[in-house]
């Protein structure tokens, strides 16, 4: 029998959410088909082994904001990796998604055409706008054809740099995976009709903070019931 290697899975960390990443990793396992191998992005431990060291920039809204770039470095510039924000709810089989990768793609994200029209999101960060808001929550990273993104470039690139994919000099390398399925940003979207939502997205906020606990109104009590479900599991 051929040897199966885990889904590497890097969820970006920041500390005011630790209860959103916990509730994903669960969702994660709860519904998958094959072996993965979660890895939280924490900061602390990436500075410590010398991979990040840029100065928080006062736009960033969560810890991860730049460190998700890292992930093909983790990954030693091989092979194929899924990164996801935290604040995001798994309710199908993370494998129809790993089943997506496209070798004709450095990356592969759902593209969203987000104008945000508030000027602040969750604990009063700032809601900043630019073009391919929200495209790199979700990534495929194709390891091999990201070796733009060492540490160097990644701790001095712009934000904006990073996050447009401009380290890939071609747009025609970023596949498209189905906004209709994957990535759905929750009070953003309309909740699709057609077929129901894969990977829900509180990129506004989650119910996880006690000011939005009702965020997404009844998106916001299934994450609740995914949290009730995890706690009787570690119990």
């Amino acid at each position: 029998m051929a040897a199966v290697s885990p889904v590497p899975i890097f969820i970006g960390y920041d500390p005011r959410e630790r209860a959103a990443t916990n509730v994903l990793i669960d969702s994660l396992y709860q519904h998958s088909s094959v072996p993965l191998a979660i890895t939280p992005l924490v900061t602390p431990q990436l500075e410590a082994q010398g991979l990040y060291w840029r100065q928080r920039d006062p736009r960033q809204s969560t810890a991860f904001s730049f460190s998700r770039f890292l992930v093909p470095q983790l990954m030693g510039f091989e092979g194929w990796a899924i990164f996801m924000d935290c604040d995001m709810l798994c309710r199908s089989d993370i494998a129809e998604l790993w089943a997506l990768r496209d070798e004709r793609y450095a990356v592969m994200c759902v593209q969203h055409q987000h104008v945000p029209d508030q000027e602040v999101k969750f604990l009063g960060e700032t809601q900043s706008r630019y073009e391919k808001k929200n495209w790199s929550s979700l990534m495929l990273f194709n390891g091999s054809r990201c070796a733009a993104l060492t540490p160097e470039y990644v701790n001095s690139a712009s934000g904006l740099e990073l996050h447009r994919f401009h380290w890939l000099g071609d747009d025609s390398l970023i596949g498209a995976l189905p906004m209709e399925r994957w990535n759905h940003l929750v009070d953003v979207q309309e909740r699709p009709l057609a077929e129901p939502s894969a990977l829900l997205h509180w990129t506004l906020g989650g119910p996880w903070f006690r000011e939005q606990r009702t965020m997404g109104g009844p998106l916001a009590a299934e994450w609740f019931s995914a949290r009730d479900d995890a706690m009787r599991l570690w119990n």
